[in-house]
């Protein structure tokens, strides 16, 4: 039987509406420091209950709301931003589409106490489950309080897929501070569980703020930026070459003030990055890209998250060209000569970024009319890479075997004939050829020998105490993860004590990892901590401690092994029970049998 086409109820499209802008508490939280920011506010004061699973509270000292205004701003599309269709693209305020309140009130209680300095008194607004409940005037200061609670009620099925306190609260912190570092002449206070956890002074320095913000580790490993180009202008920090992380999470891109998320801006970093730090590293950097309201479509997300722009390859020139001119003056040129200089394969670089770009917005999404066609074409076609991959030899013939059959034979017992690249170690065999990936295989080993000793019942891991422990400047949201944190790393072998405010001293490391920076090893732990606190499972979290640990410790690739440490290796192989991979999934060891080599060389 065909299905009926109807009219939703409003009740129902307003909630199917407010769950593209209400994610969690951290939605909310943005969405009211936007509309506080919007009313001129200078101190902002943040309260969350249960990390914000029980509440969120906003408190401003902006402009205010009209009494008899004040229930409109719980109706959709009310807005006092736009007022034509041509205003969507000249707009410089955060919230106009009036969608953030009605969204919130839909799936929650919101009480709005509001006040402008022209009033003898304000405004309290009650809304529950998106039904307007009462409007009285009340005594209050200037400005406007919104407190949010019993969030999700009215979807229970959304409330089930909220994370832990802690997490939903470090969630919370990170929209915190982004609105921190974009906004340094407004303070902002956080109090969590009733007591104070953050107070940001207003600065007129944005060094300043981003010390206050980010860490005195973080600021003293950046170098100042700024560039111009039309009537465009780029400022900020970023890292030194030696300063980088495993994530791209310490790259914050504000354009117009506003926190975005953006593959072209992500690219074009690390082009300007290139050949100056390793694979698979990010830098960090805080971006500040100011360019007219034009040229920037913030209108193509429900949470504006995302832009589009109306000139892309400037966007990505300007970047570039910003950072490699700061770069410059700390790292020497290749050529030996004084200047700057684009990045090796620079236009093939943006073209790809360009690529990608426009295939992630679409045709329909911009409202930009530029599309590909109006670039260059790549130098290299796709038929082309194909074609050079396929001509690169024989090596599609080789097969990699995931076991040694039966593993009937020891690696001890295997003929070792040598070390290839300073990375694979090469065995003969009464069957063939074997190679073994000595990074992989040591990860591997450490990996198992980190479980079994956290596995032992009672008993913490083996430990390292430091002769000089380390202290950490962190961020506030990095200090909450580690404070969270601490029991499962004291488990690890990792001591780690608050020492001050969002600060830590780290006093002992694995015993294992004896020979590892500390603090460096550390900041990678913060940082894988910080990305899976959110996802995983206790269990989980700990294995991938366990994989980075494991990582760290091991022998690396282009490391010379003697014979003894090779043999050594192979004993400490044999008696590992998973030796076929290494705890990220690459393959140990892989082995040629005898009738490949030959096929190969036409024998057979």
């Amino acid at each position: 039987m065909a299905a009926k086409i109807v009219v939703l109820p409003e009740s129902l499209s307003s909630k199917i509406a407010a769950g593209e802008v209400v994610e969690r508490p951290a939605s909310i939280l943005k969405e009211l420091l936007e509309n506080a920011l919007d009313a001129g506010a200078t101190d902002i004061t943040v309260e969350l209950e249960k990390g914000g699973r029980g509440s969120v509270k906003v408190i401003d000292n902006g402009e205010g709301i009209e009494s008899a205004e004040a229930p409109l701003a719980f109706e959709r599309f009310a807005t006092s931003k736009i007022y034509q269709f041509d205003d969507i693209y000249k707009v410089r305020s955060y919230g106009f589409r009036g969608e953030a309140l009605p969204s919130i009130g839909a799936i929650s209680r919101v009480e709005m106490v509001t006040r402008k300095a022209s009033s003898l008194s304000g405004a309290r607004v009650i809304v529950e489950a998106g039904e307007l409940k009462s409007i009285a005037d009340t005594g209050c200061p200037v400005g406007t309080s919104v407190l949010v609670n019993h969030i999700f009620d009215p979807v229970p099925v959304r409330k089930k897929f909220l994370k832990t306190e802690a997490t939903e609260q470090g969630y919370c912190m990170d929209v915190i501070t982004r609105t921190a570092l974009s906004h340094s002449e407004v303070r902002i206070r956080v109090v969590a569980h009733g007591r104070e956890i953050l107070n940001i002074p207003a600065t007129e320095d944005i060094s300043e703020r981003i010390s206050l913000v980010l860490g005195t580790d973080f600021i003293d490993h950046m170098l100042p930026v700024k560039g111009v180009k039309g009537g465009m202008t780029v400022h900020g920090f970023a890292s030194k070459p030696d300063f980088t992380r495993s994530s791209a999470k310490q790259l914050y891109y504000f354009v117009n003030k506003r926190f975005i998320r953006d593959y072209l801006l992500n690219h074009a970093v690390m082009t300007a990055y290139r050949r100056l730090i390793e694979a698979k590293k990010y830098p960090a950097a805080v971006l500040f890209i100011d360019l007219p309201p034009g040229d920037v479509d913030v209108n193509v997300h429900p949470a504006k998250m995302e832009v589009r722009f109306r000139n892309p390859r400037e966007i990505y020139d300007i970047i570039v060209e910003t950072l490699v001119h700061a770069l410059a003056d700390i790292t020497p040129a290749s050529s030996g000569e004084k200047g700057r200089t684009m990045p090796e394969g620079y236009g093939e670089r943006v073209q790809e970024a360009l690529k990608r770009y426009t295939v992630s917005s679409g045709s329909g999404k911009l409202f930009f009319n530029k599309t590909l066609t109006d670039y260059p074409k790549p130098r290299l076609a796709f038929g082309q890479i194909r074609e050079n991959e396929a001509s690169r030899g024989p090596a599609k013939e080789i097969r990699a075997e995931q076991e040694i059959p039966g593993r009937v034979q020891n690696f001890a017992d295997l003929e070792y004939i040598g070390q290839f690249t300073g990375t694979y170690l090469l065995f003969s065999s009464s069957d063939g050829l074997i190679l073994i990936d000595q990074h992989a295989a040591h990860e591997r080993i450490l990996f198992d020998r980190l479980k079994m000793e956290a596995a032992r019942p009672g008993e913490k891991m083996m430990s390292q105490r430091l002769l000089i422990p380390e202290v950490a400047s962190l961020s506030p949201g990095e200090f909450a993860v580690i404070v969270e944190s601490m029991k499962v790393l004291e488990a690890m072998g990792i001591e780690v004590a608050p020492f001050g405010e969002n600060t830590v001293i780290v006093k002992s490391v694995p015993a294992i990892l004896s020979h590892v920076e500390p603090k460096k090893l550390f900041l990678e732990i913060l940082e894988e901590l910080s990305n899976a606190e959110r996802t995983l499972g206790l269990e989980e979290r700990q294995e991938k401690l366990f994989a980075l640990l494991a990582c760290k410790g091991a022998v690396k690739a282009n490391q010379k092994l003697s014979e003894a440490e090779v043999m050594r290796l192979c004993r400490d192989l044999d008696a590992t029970r998973f030796s076929s991979t290494c705890p990220h999934g690459r393959p140990v060891y892989i082995s040629f049998s005898l009738r490949d080599i030959e096929r190969m060389f036409k024998r057979i």
